[in-house]
């Protein structure tokens, strides 16, 4: 979805640009997946699982720009990508065309500072924008911070998956499945 670009003053006084993620910054992206993987366990994906050619991130960045039912956010700092955040349809069919699944991610540098928080009011802004009633998100149910996050930004948990997801340390983790009418 194309939408305007935002931007929001930070706790340390720089200011944070939100706006479309286009092809331009599809190494930046490959990158960021392969390091934000690294910086924490919380994320779906492992650094080594990570295999995105730049020609295919390319054409994801360009399809999800063109998607009006889709968005795909950049948060730049100083001219930098700080993060990534996302909003996704569960479907075309008729009985889930009303809901959609949000995602962000930040590198570690970039925590504590303003800028999950900004996504996830812009985020759920363009999915209202959309057209969507709810959105839904998961997140390991160890990741306090986040979801603290979550549920300062309104959204409520509806439901456990428990042993979502094995680590490779082999130790399994619950997943908290969250929603936000809008």
């Amino acid at each position: 979805m194309q939408f305007e670009t935002k931007y929001v003053q930070l706790a340390d006084g720089r200011v944070c640009k939100l706006m479309p993620n286009t092809s331009e910054y599809a190494q930046d992206m490959i990158d960021y997946l392969k390091k934000t993987s690294a910086e924490t366990p919380f994320l779906l994906r492992n650094p080594d699982e990570v295999s995105y050619t730049l020609d295919a991130e390319k054409a994801i960045l360009d399809r999800l720009y063109e998607d009006p039912r889709s968005v795909m956010m950049v948060a730049l700092v100083d001219g930098k990508v700080a993060g990534n955040g996302s909003i996704n349809g569960m479907g075309e069919k008729r009985k889930v065309r009303h809901r959609c699944g949000l995602a962000i991610a930040l590198y570690q540098e970039y925590w504590r500072l303003g800028i999950g928080k900004a996504m996830m009011e812009y985020l759920t802004d363009l999915a209202k924008e959309i057209g969507y009633k709810q959105v839904e998100l998961e997140v390991v149910a160890d990741n306090e911070r986040a979801t603290a996050l979550y549920k300062k930004s309104g959204f409520v948990e509806y439901g456990r998956r428990p042993k979502a997801l094995l680590f490779d340390d082999g130790i399994y983790h619950d997943e908290i499945l969250m929603c936000k009418s809008l």
